[in-house]
């Protein structure tokens, strides 16, 4: 993203903002029961230590973070209502929305944001580690609804940061001085959002209530939102049939039932809402694992997949091949990467050039608890496995296991999606850069790869502020990675959203379903 020398909204503007909800509050239907699906069962609805997908999703009702962003990805006021960047990028100056309130009483503040980028979100986020870590200089207070950030180098992603899963406000009156990790607070979430945290029956549902002090005023519209927690496809899929449940995630049902429900009476669909999260799905291979440390035996794996079929097969369409570790709709994709086409022919050739014999590996496959989309991929890879000579044991976990296990390293192989946040510095540089080879999250470099030439790479081009030279180093990068097998990119995945016709309002913004909900209402 270009960095602008101003982006203060004006003081029109923001009223023009803020008055929206409230000129259309009278048109909108108060009350009522959101019924939604969250599936797996989150570990916990913390996003400032858990970053899976079910997390984010239920945790964005609860949490809120400085900005949201429109389809395009341009800022749009969150907690802070109007922001400026100083003309050499290097200091980001946010005022905060006022009369905010945690869910407990206690004033939002900017003591809040400080202590959440500058002490809790470095040392317990993945993401923002490597970014709060790199970049950021200091978080100074200005006053109580003043922050400016300082840099220490241009970074022309840091505007694409401030949402709720990348970087949610935390309270400091809970959560300063103590176990970030052990905090009871973790236990019944305390945020600024439209809804509270109000039960968790573990393998049941979780339920969200109406925030009564919410700072929007008049909203937001909706009593509860109820995320029931179904554990199968298919049933999740007759849940939304007869009528159980209101609304559809990606992910939620089989995509081979996508095409049936999206005919069925009264009922929307939309891809929209995706924007900010481009995911791709992968497979992990643990090189500190022989002989996945062997880069001929990695093309040989990717030789063997057919990813064309993957798509059109598993995914029943809902995506692309990948063809970089970037999508195609990522800021500097390129299209023209060296070809990784299925070929068992080559991949057995390439096994032979490895020098490695296959049967004498058997290989820990780490299945994926996200649904039978993903068992049925697993199950496709370790086929292809074995037709090289490998024996491969699947081994199934849930997915607080999952997550576990692949942040620690225990696995041979995975499979995995992450987001790709708008742009490179954000949502793939973590993956790959050997800083990030810590234990503790899936979504940092789990697979252990490492080379200098390319964290150097990687170093040049987040602070990089011409785009033409930005798009050469990340060319560059893409060839690396696509050669070295970085990992197995497999899909460029596409999730549909599928919703009863008079839900209002659901996907708006380009984080979709992990929005607040605060002006979701149910059309009577």
């Amino acid at each position: 993203m270009k960095l602008t020398t101003r982006l203060k909204l004006s003081l029109g503007a923001l009223a023009l903002i803020a008055a929206v909800p409230m000129a259309t509050a009278q048109a909108q239907t108060r009350g009522g029961t959101l019924r939604m699906i969250v599936q797996p069962e989150p570990p916990i609805l913390i996003p400032a230590l858990n970053q899976q997908a079910p997390t984010q999703f239920v945790a964005g009702k609860i949490y809120e973070s400085l900005l949201t962003y429109s389809f395009d990805l341009k800022p749009q006021p969150g907690l802070a209502k109007s922001w400026e960047v100083a003309p050499d990028g290097m200091a980001y100056t946010f005022h905060l929305q006022e009369g905010v309130k945690w869910h407990d009483g206690k004033p939002f503040t900017a003591d809040d944001v400080v202590f959440s980028l500058s002490e809790l979100l470095p040392k317990t986020h993945a993401r923002a580690r490597v970014i709060l870590g790199r970049y950021l200089d200091k978080v100074e207070k200005v006053d109580d609804h003043t922050v400016t950030i300082r840099l220490k180098t241009p970074f022309p992603a840091f505007m694409l940061m401030f949402e709720p899963g990348f970087a949610p406000m935390m309270p400091k009156h809970i959560y300063a001085g103590t176990d970030y990790m052990k905090n009871p607070a973790n236990q019944k979430p305390v945020g600024t959002g439209p809804f509270m945290f109000q039960e968790w029956k573990r393998g049941e549902y979780i339920k969200l209530v109406r925030n009564p002090n919410y700072w929007k005023q008049g909203q937001p519209y909706l009593d509860e939102l109820v995320f029931n927690v179904i554990p199968d496809s298919a049933s999740r899929a007759v849940a939304f049939e007869r009528g159980n449940v209101d609304v559809l995630r990606g992910g939620d049902i089989d995509n081979v039932d996508v095409k049936r429900l999206r005919s069925l009476p009264n009922v929307e669909y939309t891809t929209q809402g995706w924007e900010m999260f481009s995911p791709q799905a992968y497979l992990v291979l643990n090189m500190r694992t022989p002989p996945l440390d062997n880069v001929k035996v990695r093309q040989a794996i990717m030789a063997a997949l057919n990813r064309k079929l993957i798509v059109n097969n598993i995914f029943f369409g809902l995506g692309k091949v990948a063809t970089s570790p970037f999508v195609t709709t990522e800021m500097f994709y390129d299209k023209n990467m060296p070809s990784l086409d299925f070929d068992m022919k080559k991949a057995r050739a390439l096994i032979k050039e490895s020098g490695v014999d296959p049967s004498a590996y058997t290989l820990r496959f780490l299945s994926l608890p996200y649904g039978s989309t993903w068992d049925r991929l697993g199950e496709y890879i370790k086929q292809s496995m074995e037709q090289l000579g490998f024996n491969i044991n699947m081994e199934a976990t849930d997915a607080g296991g999952w997550a576990s296990r692949t942040g620690n390293w225990d696995f041979d192989l995975t499979l995995n999606y992450t987001y790709q946040y708008g742009d490179p510095a954000l949502g793939v540089q973590r993956l790959y850069v050997a800083s990030n080879m810590v234990k503790g999250s899936p979504f940092a470099n789990v697979q252990g790869y490492n080379n200098p030439e390319a964290d150097k790479l990687w170093t040049a081009a987040a602070s990089e502020v011409d785009p033409a030279k930005r798009q050469e180093l990340y060319s560059k990068i893409q060839t690396i990675l696509v050669n070295d097998v970085a990992n197995g990119f497999l899909v460029d995945m596409e999730f549909p959203t599928l919703y009863r016709g008079n839900i209002k309002n659901l996907v708006q913004t380009a984080i979709g379903l992990n929005e607040s909900f605060s002006d979701v209402y149910i059309q009577k």
